[in-house]
């Protein structure tokens, strides 16, 4: 996979531009970027050959489906059962209501990041299909009262 490190000024703005609008057409992106066209899609394409680029999404408002609680969910496993982290992930991963999850090193195993339309839900959510396995220790659930994505994820200092 091509490394952020290795991207150049007009890749880096061109991944900008995508995450501000993925559904620009290559002639607006080409036009911003001051190159022409083809130059645009050929580095467009090598994006996403090398896996910088992973793949195009709608992103939609969990209030709009009725999921208008979202919560952050950490999750910590029994020391004996860590030969099924990989089974729980995916697990995890297929849970409806779950946006994303992540596998973290430190304290806590898993954070689930959960749209769900209410507290109550959230409960049921925890009790039904975390506390009731065997396999986790614990949980700690926190709601998000507001999330945004970061302006410039790929800048650094």
């Amino acid at each position: 996979m091509k490394h952020l490190q290795s991207l150049d000024r007009v890749d880096r703005r061109l991944l900008e531009l995508l995450r501000q609008d993925a559904r620009r057409t290559n002639a607006s992106l080409a036009e911003e970027l001051g190159v022409a066209p083809s130059t645009c899609l050929a580095r467009l394409k090598a994006l996403r050959a090398s896996g910088a680029v992973r793949g195009f999404t709608v992103e939609v408002d969990p209030a709009a489906l009725g999921n208008g609680l979202v919560a952050l969910i950490s999750v910590r496993i029994r020391p004996g059962a860590r030969h099924r982290m990989e089974e729980l992930f995916e697990q995890m991963r297929c849970l409806p209501g779950v946006q994303q999850v992540f596998f973290l090193g430190g304290e806590e195993d898993f954070l689930l990041h959960v749209a769900v339309g209410d507290s109550e839900e959230v409960s049921r959510f925890v009790l039904k299909n975390l506390s009731a396995d065997p396999a986790v220790a614990s949980t700690r659930t926190s709601l998000v009262f507001r999330h945004e994505h970061g302006e410039r994820p790929w800048q650094r200092g």
